[in-house]
């Protein structure tokens, strides 16, 4: 014989994989409870026995560790049942309270073991399968655990039974457990920090290798070195084990690609002010103070919660929700003086949604003015409100704060009558201001481009030419320049786009002539505004002793004609003979 036969399915023996390997990809269940692919197999529950029968003898072999050798092999033979009904009530007298091991013990008829329970033995889940303490040593390299004693006196354990010192709680052990009986706090007195989802706006984990959201390009996953263990302290690489396709490789390093380019579109986007700045709305203190991208990813089908609006506290469904709107807009004495622009048409779009999702909640929305100057945004707003009996509150919040009942109080003002107002709610939304990129201040410094007070990007003229800037080939698009909508950026973005196309369509491009020029007979060679040209167009030429202007590269701005001590920089077509004659003209 020279086929190896599971279960009457014939393939090609492969000694170098295991009956179980093979069993699974022919889609046949062996059960186990101390395999993983990424640890060579010991065969330590030995619930995988199988049979295997070569020349007439029947032989049972634990399925994880024999070779996929020719011959015969039987997953669930009448012998194998009762191999594993032992081994299962063992595993019961060891491991009374293991829900895994109850689950499949009923599978195989077993409703109680027969073997006597040590009192020691009571409450335990552990089968002793060893596969934490390998994995803590030969994957993770850290080796944080270990076994004391012997018999039924046997136990999981760290040295010294204290709290380790070395164990970097990766929750590793945890993971491999088959009974989840480890608990990471009797190990390490340090506790773990999940990883947030940064496309769920912290409301959902997520895991160090993740497609970053739905619609990413490449919509393939990838992986944060900054929190991988195996970058951390060179163990783990699980993922690089298990990768069928073998996709994984840890050796790949950060490209630097360069590329010449005629025009760069500057669409950076916006963040949204920290909610931790707001102390007196409990930000980042109570967890049913959420911010509008927050409360957005809780109305999403594809969100946390599929759709469905729980508090994040307790998972229930909120029966009243305020919104509070302009939260760090509009406020020039504590934070920004500008108006964020979206926020009263989202919030109007949130409270209808909920409305939506909870028919019998009731939505409030505080706010200091109305702004909604869109086409059709001020019947929306009309809407939310007749149609759907959204609660308009025009004042301002002053302050949020937990009661006892673990809902939470909005005190405010209501500006039209004068009163003062405290709202009992079971969550607040905050629409919180919106601010340039975090990061956006170094990119702009390697583009030339200036800014406003607040961060974000100036157009070259607010009317006349508020896509460009006034370094040439550089364009705005969306939040970079300013808060705007969606309709606004996509005209904005399409004007971009059209301004690109215009400039790359000419044979020739067209500068104003109204730059700089050195004298050569006046410039001493003194290099001061060579480091002050915002546009990197001055050079020094050394076989001359004096600066040369790059005029492709000047725009004009005449910080060097100031910087000059000699006078040698003058800006064509406004020197200073001319400027003088313009006055002389003007005053005669």
């Amino acid at each position: 014989m020279d086929k190896l036969i599971i279960d009457g399915i014939e393939v090609d023996p492969d000694p170098s994989k295991s009956i179980l390997e093979v069993a699974r990809e022919l889609g046949i269940h062996i059960p186990t409870l101390c395999y993983h692919p990424s640890l060579p197999a010991h065969g330590a529950c030995r619930i995988c026995m199988v049979e295997t029968i070569w020349k007439g003898r029947s032989t049972l072999h634990p399925a994880c560790t024999f070779p996929a050798w020719e011959g015969e092999v039987r997953t669930n033979s009448e012998m194998v049942r009762k191999a594993r009904k032992i081994l299962l009530e063992l595993m019961l007298a060891e491991a009374p309270d293991a829900v895994e091991i109850q689950e499949l013990a009923r599978e195989y008829g077993i409703e109680k073991t027969r073997f006597r329970i040590k009192k020691e033995r009571e409450e335990n889940r552990c089968i002793q399968c060893a596969l934490c303490t390998r994995f803590c040593e030969e994957v993770m390299h850290i080796g944080a655990i270990g076994f004391k004693g012997r018999g039924y006196r046997r136990e999981l354990t760290t040295p010294f039974d204290a709290n380790s010192e070395i164990c970097s709680s990766c929750g590793a052990c945890e993971f491999i457990c088959p009974t989840n009986a480890i608990q990471l706090s009797k190990i390490t007195d340090r506790k773990p920090e999940p990883l947030l989802s940064e496309y769920e706006a912290g409301l959902m984990k997520r895991s160090v290798i993740n497609i970053p959201f739905a619609q990413a390009i490449p919509n393939k996953p990838a992986l944060s070195p900054e929190y991988c263990m195996h970058f951390l302290n060179d163990g783990c690489g699980v993922c690089q084990t298990v990768c069928g396709p073998q996709a994984i490789s840890f050796d790949q390093k950060e490209e630097f690609v360069e590329e010449e380019i005629g025009a760069i579109v500057v669409a950076t986007g916006y963040d949204l002010y920290p909610i931790l700045n707001f102390n007196e709305y409990g930000g980042g203190k109570y967890k049913n103070v959420l911010d509008g991208l927050q409360f957005e990813r809780l109305l999403s089908a594809s969100g946390p919660t599929s759709g469905k609006v729980l508090r994040p506290s307790d998972g229930k469904e909120p029966k009243r929700v305020v919104f509070v709107s302009c939260v760090g807009s509009r406020d020039p004495e504590n934070h920004f003086p500008y108006c964020s622009k979206i926020c009263c048409m989202y919030s109007a779009k949130h409270a209808m949604l909920y409305k939506h999702a909870v028919h019998n909640g009731e939505a409030i929305i505080f706010y200091i003015d109305i702004r909604s100057d869109g086409k059709g945004y001020e019947e929306f707003v009309t809407r939310a409100q007749e149609e759907e009996g959204v609660k308009y509150i025009r004042g301002k919040v002053s302050r949020i704060y937990e009661n006892p009942d673990s809902g939470l109080t909005v005190m405010g003002a209501d500006t039209l009558t004068g009163q003062q107002l405290e709202v009992e709610a079971d969550l607040v939304v905050l629409s919180m201001a919106v601010v340039p990129t975090h990061g956006v201040s170094d990119l702009i410094r390697k583009l030339k481009i200036q800014t406003d007070a607040h961060g974000f990007l100036t157009e070259a003229h607010p009317k006349l030419r508020p896509v460009e800037t006034l370094t040439g080939g550089f364009f705005l698009a969306g939040t970079a320049q300013a808060p705007r909508d969606i309709p606004d950026t996509v005209a904005q973005a399409s004007g971009a786009a059209a301004k690109v196309i215009a400039m790359f369509s000419g044979s020739e491009i067209h500068k104003e002539p109204i730059i700089a020029w050195v004298d050569p007979d006046l410039c001493s060679g003194c290099q001061i505004c060579v480091p002050l040209c915002p546009y990197s167009a001055r050079e020094y030429d050394e076989s001359d002793n004096i600066v040369i202007v790059n005029e492709g590269l000047c725009e004009g701005c005449g910080s060097c004609i100031v910087a000059c001590p000699s006078g040698a920089v003058q800006q064509r077509n406004l020197e200073d003979n001319q400027i003088m004659k313009m006055v002389k003209v003007v005053l005669d």
